[in-house]
């Protein structure tokens, strides 16, 4: 009878190792043990939601930049949903330009990595510079000190996006708390067609000419009220175990909330998730990331190829279930399937398209919370036909009958004396968007406990 190497019957004698020796073959082992750690754990970091990535090196960073030091979980702190090309850059897109963008961090972690995309780019988008920075304060470009770091795709400081698609970069180490500014900059050498880029940040970033992606001083940029080219920033995080998507129109973007204050709905509701959490209370440990378009509808999209403007069954796939660690979905869409109808918009066909919308989240395992479509009396698209289909719509999300769970928005934020009008003191003066105080209660009506769970079980 034959045993293995533990010394029993059948194994033949081995002289001890000198003390020596014995030393350095354990030194050896375990080394070999963490190199080969290190290395899995870094490819399962780096590969971690980046199928499809095209990358083309052209000189590599510093050794060590790129691998996370911590653990935790990747979380979305921040997304941009792209919402067209960027009119005036089809010939050259940003060609010797650098791009900063200014991001809002909704949560802290200790390594970042950036999502890039060319969707509505002609050609291939080049590169050849990237980095990523907290920001020195609030309103500048400058970085802090100490915190600019180079991004790499795949080891390579230059990557190529073909037209269409997005990339992700590889990790970097770098410390980003909670509510901290984060600059983004990349620089692109060569013409690449229309610039893929979110024309409703309500956040100001910044232009200029020139390879400045690791200027930290900020000199030579000039501000710009959009965002290009980014699409996401996640964080390894030990604060959260999974992300929020909000999916919406104008209102979950943020539009008329005060600029560069970071006043959205998504906002608040990440404070308000972070301050249950450090008070002891039982809710979902989540990030919440910002998947708001200007005009979005359900059911219908823009003009193009891909459409400006995409409707939320055409990218629900892209910005909802591929956003990284989503856990939860809160859906606020239909008014503008509403007011942009040419004639009276189906209540039914918008509902059967939420309904598709949640279909495809549960079949994720993902709970979906929707929103009531709040009122919009006194504004110029008001009518009363609309606001029956309006009635309709959100009867049908009060029985229960679309989502798992409901915000109520059209009763936080509605006249309790004109029910077709928002309060006076939640209305920015159109008649359809919030105030600051709007959008803080829109986000107060949002349960934390419903976003806990999972999609219920089919039966």
């Amino acid at each position: 009878m034959t045993h293995g190497h533990d010394g029993g019957p059948g194994t033949p004698p081995v002289s001890p190792a000198p003390p020596a020796r014995q030393r350095a073959l354990l030194a050896a082992v375990v080394a070999a043990i963490v190199a080969l750690s290190v290395a899995i754990y870094v490819g399962v970091a780096a590969d971690d939601g980046t199928r499809g990535r095209t990358s083309r090196a052209a000189g590599h960073a510093p050794p060590g930049a790129a691998a996370p030091a911590s653990t935790g979980r990747w979380v979305g702190a921040w997304s941009a949903s792209p919402s067209g090309a960027e009119p005036g850059t089809r010939t050259n897109g940003m060609a010797g330009r650098s791009v900063r963008n200014v991001v809002h961090a909704g949560i802290g972690g200790t390594s970042a990595r950036v999502t890039l995309s060319n969707l509505y780019g002609a050609t291939p988008l080049t590169v050849s510079h990237a980095s990523v920075a907290l920001a020195d304060g609030t309103g500048t470009a400058a970085a802090a000190p100490g915190t600019m770091r180079r991004l790499t795709f795949g080891g390579a400081t230059r990557v190529v996006v073909p037209a269409g698609r997005q990339v992700m970069s590889d990790p970097v180490r770098l410390t980003v708390p909670y509510g901290a500014d984060v600059l983004v900059s990349t620089y692109s050498p060569t013409p690449s067609g229309p610039v893929t880029y979110h024309s409703g940040a309500r956040q100001t970033s910044y232009l200029a000419t020139g390879d400045r992606a690791e200027d930290s001083t900020g000199g030579g940029y000039t501000p710009t009220p959009y965002w290009r080219y980014l699409s996401a920033l996640d964080l390894l995080s030990n604060e959260a175990e999974g992300t929020v998507v909000a999916l919406g129109d104008s209102i979950t973007d943020g539009a008329t909330s005060t600029a560069d204050a970071n006043r959205r709905w998504t906002d608040v509701l990440a404070a308000r998730l972070r301050t249950a959490v450090e008070e002891g209370r039982d809710v979902p440990r989540y990030s919440v990331v910002n998947q708001g378009i200007s005009g979005n509808r359900v059911l219908t999209g823009g003009v193009g190829s891909p459409p400006d403007n995409p409707s939320a069954l055409d990218r629900f796939d892209r910005d909802v279930l591929g956003r990284t660690g989503v856990r939860a979905v809160v859906i606020d869409l239909g008014v503008n399937d509403i007011l942009r109808y040419p004639a009276l918009a189906d209540p039914d066909a918008i509902l059967d398209g939420l309904r598709t919308l949640v279909a495809r989240a549960h079949a994720r395992g993902l709970k979906v919370i929707g929103a009531t479509l709040m009122p919009f009396g006194g504004h110029r698209g008001y009518s009363d036909a609309r606001e029956a289909v309006r009635q309709e719509i959100n009867a049908a999300i009060r029985d229960g009958a679309v989502f798992d769970a409901v915000a109520d928005f059209d009763k936080a934020l509605r006249d309790p004396y004109d029910p077709r009008r928002l309060r006076s003191d939640y209305d920015c003066g159109d008649h359809l968007h919030p105030s600051d105080e709007g959008y803080a209660r829109m986000a107060g009506a949002v349960d934390l406990d419903d976003l806990a769970g999972a999609a219920p079980a089919r039966l």
